[in-house]
């Protein structure tokens, strides 16, 4: 006959170990409530020890991705650990690949709803279930901290790019005037220069639209009160200000900046001239930056 588990014996095994409440139940109700056997059972299963390395520094890791459905979507992941050793191990690679594979399937919003799906490759568990047994493999701390997916449709195309050490990667979308265009190689093309140059350039937003209005009155104000100290009379102190906002818009935002491989021209030309060569017009719609421990 099986011992009930009572709150109380459930709260001393989460105290002892620091596994969440329902692993500690379901280890009391296999062991029959023997308290040290539930501890041992907890800790061959590594759930134990993955819950007390959960607020361990995660600074290390990998930042994976794919892109999928004959280049109209992609997605991309960020997966930390502790230690670059850590990082580097086939293991963790291998880890990697099952939660990008995961994103592949995945039309979560975001990495909360993610981590509560059923994990493709193994539905019996969760995604975040798997990650807690990441951290038992790899006797670290695992977290999967950020992901984007981009699904463009037949008019768009999505372009990836993932720097050499796997520590950053990005993803630009775009929409053509047709799937014909957006299809073309020179689309393909574009996309991944725009997404190498948002690797290099990290701006804020594709254009000015996409930088909040608190930002742009921040910047005024410090312009104008800049002004004010260099001694410049109220009359200028306005137009100073919107010359310097202008400015700051032009560096922060994709679409003006010089492209990283070639100075003299923007990306607003460069998709112009990608556009011409495909046949159509090109809208660029929106990118992704992870960036390994950046926010």
């Amino acid at each position: 006959m099986s011992t009930p588990i009572t709150a109380k014996a459930v709260a001393e095994l989460r105290q002892r170990t620091g596994a969440g409440m329902m692993d500690c139940k379901k280890a009391l109700e296999e062991t029959n409530g023997d308290m040290d056997a539930a501890v041992e059972y907890l800790r061959k299963k590594g759930i134990a020890k993955a819950e007390k390395r959960a607020d361990r520094s995660t600074s290390e890791g990998i930042v994976g991705g794919e892109v999928f459905n004959n280049g109209t979507s992609g997605a991309i992941l960020e997966v930390a650990c502790e230690t670059d050793f850590v990082a580097r191990n086939e293991d963790f690679g291998k880890i990697v690949a099952t939660l990008v594979a995961h994103r592949v399937q995945s039309p979560a919003a975001d990495i909360e709803a993610m981590l509560a799906e059923p994990l493709a490759s193994n539905p019996a568990e969760t995604v975040a279930d798997f990650v807690k047994g990441a951290s038992a493999l790899t006797g670290e701390a695992v977290n999967a901290k950020r992901t984007a997916r981009f699904d463009a449709g037949e008019s768009g195309q999505v372009g990836m790019y993932r720097h050499h050490n796997g520590k950053l990667a990005t993803l630009v979308q775009i929409t053509a005037s047709s799937p014909e265009v957006a299809a073309h190689e020179a689309t393909r093309e574009l996309v991944k220069y725009i997404a190498e140059h948002v690797a290099a350039s990290a701006p804020m937003a594709v254009d000015r639209t996409g930088v909040p209005n608190e930002k742009l009155e921040s910047e005024r104000r410090i312009a104008e009160e800049q002004a004010r100290q260099a001694g410049k009379p109220d009359a200028m102190i306005e137009k100073i200000a919107t010359g310097k906002v202008e400015a700051f818009l032009k560096d922060v935002t994709l679409l003006p900046q010089p492209w990283v491989r070639d100075p003299a021209v923007t990306i607003a030309q460069l998709v112009a001239d990608y556009a011409k060569k495909a046949g159509g017009t090109i809208t660029v719609d929106r990118f992704a930056r992870l960036q390994l421990g950046a926010e």
